[in-house]
């Protein structure tokens, strides 16, 4: 069976002329939708009855729980990424309706962002329209997900005029996922980071943030290769409180080492990565430590209401956890530097 996909991190983005592609080495691409197509070798999604005829499935990622509903279990395919994340109960923090329509027709409100790439985010009375398209259909979506303002209900509608070509589509995945879980994130105490989340032999779990390029990786692939530990993402980390504790979710939006787990951890220390030498620790002041996470935050910036809420989120975790900036060097001596650490 073969299914559409719409570029995971760490997949290949490039451009032939002006249409976009996204392709794994190996796979065929798709001519129409200019996106990868590739076999699947994960079993079948099961669902159960819900809602009179209705199938569903759920998924928990950073304390965010998405239930999908639809009207067969093909539309609840998720993302092999997104597998380990599936659950088999809990009430949803976010609802969404899978609903096949003919076509998609042009959107006419007022645009709020362009990403860019293949998706543009619209008004839609009191909630928000998210189109996906790609430049081979010439404006066309092929998915439109409706939301409310509290992303907590959504219907996504998919074009069959659009995906006529392909025997399975998988309606959630990246960017989509990650858009639905970055946005109800701003309806609570919570925010994803761009870094590394390690759980390391003695217990003590630290995040690694920074840019691409920064060393997050790099930092993954020594821990692990010096010590048993536990990596919950080596790219997208979820921090949120619980019960008045900071905690660090792993997510599935996994980097080029491609850590994904599902678990979480009382977050420890957070160190901000920057190359450098002598593997030097200089602790950040409050206003400091809420710069530098900000600067790497996924953060929609479309409402001001977002961004506010973000740096609020970020006070308190400064409040609470340790930050320092950390110039080090990429070999074992930067994992002793931190393991031996004590101010």
């Amino acid at each position: 069976m073969q299914s559409l996909r719409v570029g995971r991190p760490g997949w290949q983005l490039y451009a032939v002329g002006n249409l976009p592609k996204l392709r794994v080495i190996g796979a065929p691409v798709n001519a129409r939708l200019g996106v990868a197509v590739v076999d699947d070798s994960a079993p079948a999604v099961s669902c159960a009855p819900a809602f009179g005829d209705a199938c569903y499935t759920r998924f928990h990622v950073g304390g965010v729980t998405v239930e999908v509903t639809g009207d067969h279990a093909s539309d609840l395919n998720l993302d092999p990424t997104l597998e380990p994340f599936r659950i088999e109960s809990g009430k949803g923090d976010i609802s969404i309706q899978v609903k096949w329509v003919d076509r998609l027709p042009r959107p006419r409100q007022r645009q709020l962002f362009d990403s860019g790439c293949v998706w543009r985010l619209y008004e839609k009375g009191a909630g928000f329209q998210f189109d996906f398209s790609v430049a081979s259909l010439d404006g066309a979506s092929y998915k439109r997900l409706l939301v409310d303002e509290r992303f907590r209900s959504a219907s996504l509608l998919l074009s069959r005029e659009c995906f006529e070509s392909c025997d399975t589509a998988i309606p959630l995945e990246y960017p989509l996922d990650e858009l639905l879980i970055m946005h109800r994130l701003t309806q609570e105490r919570a925010i994803e980071l761009h870094g590394v989340g390690i759980v390391g032999p003695n217990g003590a779990s630290n995040l690694f943030v920074g840019h691409s390029g920064a060393g997050k990786s790099t930092t993954a692939r020594l821990w692990t290769s010096l010590h048993k530990v536990e990596i919950l993402s080596d790219d997208r980390i979820i921090v949120r409180e619980s019960d008045n504790q900071i905690f660090m979710y792993g997510t599935p939006w996994h980097g080029e080492s491609h850590f994904a787990m599902p678990g979480r951890a009382p977050l420890g220390r957070i160190f901000v990565l920057e190359h450098g030498h002598g593997n030097v620790l200089t602790r950040l002041s409050r206003s400091q430590m809420v710069a530098e996470l900000f600067a790497r935050s996924f953060v929609p910036f479309h409402r001001h209401e977002y961004v506010d809420s973000a740096l609020s989120f970020l006070e308190r975790v400064a409040d609470s956890v340790p930050c320092y900036r950390y110039s080090f060097e990429p070999d074992e001596h930067a994992v002793e530097r931190v393991l031996n650490f004590r101010e």
